[in-house]
């Protein structure tokens, strides 16, 4: 087959989801680990949280960075540099000799992880035409519904059959074989206006996200008035808010957070931080849940979540066929409703409850999150204009990553400080199991805040601002009705 007779957005949908793939599955494939993380390294809770939002934090940090460097060099330098830096992190996160190496080593592959997303997802929607949105959508689907899922899946058979280290090295051949079929079939792209880069921007936005998530991290632990916990939470506040101020401010900024003027974008990307901080918070307590407490194996517990991913790829044929005609609005308030009660459903997972109850839970959360996915990806962009799509995509998924982040480290707090001294390193012991279940219930009730947030956001979105990606949407868009 000669692949320079395929369509050229199919070339790059295939860079893209390859990419993607590795990206959103190194958000969930080390939860799986993390009690053999714990038990080899003698970390605990706090520490082994890092390891999955550092990763993120350092995902949220240099996303901004991307929109910026990908007009600057173009989108096919910096999409193939990604790649190589994630396959440098994800080789030195399997050679880590103790859990502080983990942590750094996966700040530097989410450097690749952080860059490599927001190019792509460009590099896609420039390829796909405004009445293909949909379509680039379903691309779209297919790692966001697949990774989360298949993470815990993978990383449990890894971990059970070979070690812990090759959740790392298992990346490297498909980063090779996605910068090479990058060379070769990609072509580049460059913004004759670019600008210049804005430091501070990104400066207070990188340190004011990892010092909020910090002070919420060591809060149960430290105490909430300890100096390191006031200092570090103080000080990321204010650094989150000087950064708004400079970006309104500044001609060309990292975060282009003029765009949430656009009410389809702003409504959409509230609507999407609360889903995914609920998707990926509860993939975080999931695995802890079923090993530490329920005590079965990763391999098994990776089963347990992976129903989740089924449920989204049946669904995402029928979720890209009703889009045109039901719209965002009522496609995204469904969905979060859906996760919302799939959340509440784990209140009544015990000690006895089978796991087949709880891979029936997962599969209706994997059903409810493919009508999210695919609306948000098509509704989002649509007001963008070709020329912002970068910077867009960057706060976009600057948003998507900042989410994950947030929802491990608040639901991870709450876990924690519900259990006091219930859930040490290594397997719960008999007479801390009903305390421990206690503290997992306080955390899965918080997870509902999200959706119901969400599905309150999802109610304030205007299906005419996304018409130029429904078929049978409404004629005018937002702009020409505002003439």
């Amino acid at each position: 087959m000669d692949l320079r007779k395929v369509p050229y957005k199919w070339l790059v949908a295939t860079a893209f989801v390859s990419g993607l793939f590795m990206d959103i599955m190194d958000s969930t494939i080390v939860n799986v680990a993390l009690p053999t993380l714990s038990q080899h390294f003698g970390a605990d809770i706090g520490t082994l949280e890092w390891v999955v939002t550092g990763y993120l934090v350092s995902l949220a940090i240099w996303i901004p960075a991307s929109g910026w460097i990908g007009d600057r060099f173009g989108t096919k330098k910096t999409f193939m540099f990604a790649l190589a830096m994630f396959a440098a992190g994800s080789a030195l996160c399997g050679l880590a000799w103790s859990s502080s190496s983990l942590i750094a080593f996966r700040l530097v592959q989410g450097i690749g992880g952080g860059m490599m997303t927001p190019v792509g997802t460009t590099m896609l929607f420039r390829a796909f035409g405004q009445a293909e949105r949909a379509k680039a959508s379903a691309v779209i689907t297919i790692p966001v519904a697949l990774a989360p899922a298949t993470g815990p899946l993978l990383g449990g058979w890894l971990v059970d059959n070979a070690s812990w280290r090759w959740i790392f090295y298992v990346n490297l051949p498909v980063a090779l074989a996605a910068f090479v079929f990058t060379w070769f079939f990609l072509h580049e792209h460059k913004e004759p206006k670019a600008g210049k880069f804005d430091l501070w921007g990104f400066i207070c936005s990188g340190s004011g996200l990892a010092l909020v998530l910090l002070a919420l991290s060591r809060g149960p632990e430290d105490g909430w008035t300890s100096p390191l916990v006031l200092v570090s939470g103080v000080t990321g506040i204010v650094l989150l808010v000087l950064m708004v101020w400079i970006e309104l401010r500044h001609q060309n900024p990292l975060l282009h957070l003029r765009l949430f003027a656009d009410r389809m974008f702003r409504n959409a990307n509230v609507t999407m931080f609360m889903a995914y901080s609920l998707l990926i918070g509860v993939i975080f307590l999931l695995p802890l849940f079923l090993q530490e407490l329920r005590g079965i194996s990763p391999l098994e517990s990776g089963l347990t979540t992976a129903p989740q991913a089924l449920g989204v790829l049946l669904m995402t044929q029928v979720s890209s066929r009703l889009y045109p005609r039901v719209g965002p609005r009522r496609m995204l308030m469904t969905a979060l409703s859906g996760v919302s009660i799939t959340s509440a459903l784990f209140l009544l997972v015990d000690l006895q409850t089978s796991l087949w109850w709880i891979r029936a839970i997962m599969f209706l959360r994997g059903i409810s999150f493919s009508f999210a996915i695919v609306s948000s990806q098509a509704a989002t962009f649509a007001t963008i204009s070709s020329a912002e799509t970068g910077r867009a995509s960057s706060l976009f998924n600057t948003n998507r990553q900042a989410a994950g982040s947030v929802g491990v480290a608040v639901l991870a707090t709450i876990l924690t400080q519900a259990a006091g001294g219930a859930l040490a390193s290594g397997a719960v012991s008999p007479a801390n199991q009903q305390a421990a279940l206690s503290a997992f219930h306080m955390a899965f009730a918080a997870s509902i805040v999200f959706g119901l947030l969400g599905v309150a956001s999802a109610s304030r979105i205007h299906d005419e601002d996304a018409a130029s990606t429904m078929a049978r949407g409404p004629r005018k868009t937002a702009v020409e009705a505002a003439d």
